[in-house]
């Protein structure tokens, strides 16, 4: 690797027009996202840049954090870039507050997470009290500038150095028009700037989900409550992590008054999905998975640094700061054997290295059984977190016990590799997984598991 890529691990905490632009971040619920980049000192009075953008001084970490897991770290009000004010009135879709709290990561140690409660302007009218659903963002990218708080502040931001759109706004927003109140969590390392964002690290995202929960009934002035009833609601990056959220609430976070896990197509097998999205039009998501997993597991570092080339190493450093639409332009289509001293894909570098192995082992999803209901869908047509992968992981659940609610998405072959077989599926299934969540917070009786047919189902 070449030295400026290898410099980047010094420091890191241990282990740890139209439809264009739709497309192009709709795209971003995608796979994985991951690399170093130098850790900041926390508490600097100097805002962190990151490809021109200066993120604000509230995402700057302090030195010590709170004992508490899911404990708030600092708060301030977050005006949404979509919103309206209306004097007298309140504010539509509602009142939104900028969080930072305080999570676990990978290693066991402890790491700041921001994110966004907001309070919905329309009344809960179901029983007991307003339920709250954490949002688990698809790929945003790895940059501080991309996380899903400062897209709710400015759903679209491009300065010619990067692009970011906060796409999942869209499904915040329905949520909230329901009278649903929203935590958004951008994740470790994902707005926070200390350390780089660990991607699709299973345990990083599973806690920072589970915390942002504890974190919301924190929020001055919010509704929701230490009863109030707990959804999640992830698609792609966002499947994963509420997958991984939902076999780790038991241990991790009893208390958490969790009731059912939307799992829109996860990158339950990183390996597969490794392989699904290299060559794809998001190729550029190979260097945020490789990145985030060399920050959790430093033990990486020499094997990096045996087999990447100049531009792999270049490529990596690059992504460390880049948005899924900087990402698509930059990187659409490459494959991992150019980035390789070798001339090898990194899932045969993968083949020949134990220590990987194990690594996506640990990582992989389906080995732990939820308590919760869940809902898997996945797209059939998909090519970029492959739908095989995601409805094995269904199959799985179902061996266990779990109550699996799993829905294939039957779509036409929209294009190999462009990331619409990826994306069509988040679109078309959006209005049933809200549905289906909010229908388990208001209190409904879960819908009865079909895995009992599964075998049968693509």
């Amino acid at each position: 690797m070449p030295h400026g890529a290898a410099r980047m691990f010094v420091n890191r905490p241990r282990r740890k027009a139209t439809r264009i632009l739709a497309l192009t971040l709709a795209v971003a619920a995608v796979t994985p996202a991951s690399l170093y980049a130098p850790a900041r000192a926390a508490d600097s009075e100097t805002s962190a840049v990151s490809r021109g953008v200066e993120i604000p001084e509230f995402y700057n970490p302090p030195a010590e954090l709170p004992g508490a897991n899911g404990e708030l770290v600092r708060s301030e009000p977050l005006p949404l870039g979509a919103g309206l004010s209306i004097p007298g009135v309140g504010s539509l879709p509602g009142t939104a507050t900028r969080v930072m709290y305080k999570t676990t990561d990978n290693s066991g140690g402890p790491a700041a997470v921001t994110g966004a409660y907001i309070e919905p302007f329309a009344e809960w009218k179901g029983d007991g009290d307003r339920p709250l659903v954490v949002v688990a963002p698809g790929t945003m990218g790895q940059g501080d500038q991309c996380s899903a708080s400062l897209g709710l502040e400015h759903p679209i931001f491009f300065n010619g150095k990067t692009v970011s759109v906060g796409y999942e706004d869209i499904g915040v927003y329905r949520l909230l028009a329901r009278g649903v109140a929203v935590m958004v969590t951008d994740y470790v390392g994902l707005g926070a700037t200390d350390r780089l964002h660990t991607y699709v690290d299973r345990v990083d995202e599973g806690h920072a989900v589970l915390d942002a929960a504890r974190a919301a009934v924190k929020v001055p002035e919010a509704s929701v409550t230490e009863g109030s009833r707990v959804g999640l609601f992830g698609y792609s990056q966002g499947g994963g992590a509420t997958g991984s959220a939902s076999e780790l609430r038991e241990a991790y976070a009893p208390e958490v008054n969790l009731v059912g896990a939307y799992v829109g197509a996860p990158p339950a097998d990183l390996r597969a999905t490794a392989a699904g999205i290299d060559g794809s039009a998001l190729a550029g998501a190979l260097g945020w998975t490789i990145n985030g997993l060399a920050q959790s597991y430093p033990e990486l570092q020499p094997i990096l640094d045996e087999n990447l080339n100049e531009g792999g190493g270049g490529a990596l450093e690059d992504l460390s700061t880049a948005c899924v639409g900087d990402a698509i332009a930059s990187y659409p289509f490459q494959r991992s054997t150019s980035w390789t001293k070798t001339g090898e894909s990194l899932d045969q570098i993968i083949e020949r290295e134990p220590a990987v192995q194990e690594i996506m082992a640990e990582q992989k999803l389906g080995n732990r059984t939820p308590e919760v209901p869940v809902r898997v869908a996945t797209g059939i047509q998909d090519d970029i977190v492959p739908h095989e992968q995601a409805r094995q992981l269904a199959v799985d659940w179902c061996g266990q016990g779990a109550a699996v609610t799993y829905q294939p998405i039957v779509l036409p072959n929209l294009g190999d590799k462009l990331i619409t077989n990826h994306i069509a599926p988040l679109l078309a299934d959006q209005t049933a997984a809200i549905d289906w969540l909010t229908g388990l917070v208001g209190g409904d009786a879960p819908a009865a598991s079909n895995c009992a047919t599964l075998p049968n189902q693509l």
